[in-house]
């Protein structure tokens, strides 16, 4: 039932560098490895490939849903462990500065 050999990678995708809030890092991405290398054009001197699926990202709600579509529809896959979420920030208060006995050093 499989129709190649390409893997595909189940993963939550991670937040991004330019945002501080954690939209669009909920749900959980299924995306193919790519099969073959990417060539360089000679005619335009731009790399590409033949490898179509390296442009499908096939997003779900659940991992279990990602699980269940790659099974259905023979497809080998990995998933990819979700990375531990760091402790929250405490927000730091300006009076907190000129508290009495504090054991910070002096922030300006």
């Amino acid at each position: 039932m499989s129709r190649d050999a390409a893997i595909a990678r189940i993963h939550s995708p991670p937040r991004s560098a330019m945002q501080s809030g954690r939209a669009k890092t909920e749900g959980w991405l299924l995306e193919f490895a790519p099969s073959e290398s990417r060539k360089l054009d000679p005619l335009t001197g731009w790399f590409g490939s033949g490898d179509t699926r390296a442009q499908v990202r096939l997003s779900f709600s659940t991992r279990e849903a990602a699980e269940a579509y790659a099974r259905a529809n023979g497809i080998a896959y990995e998933v990819e462990a979700v990375p531990p979420q760091k402790a929250e920030i405490k927000p730091k208060v300006y009076a907190d500065n000129f508290r009495y006995g504090r054991a910070e050093n002096w922030t300006h």
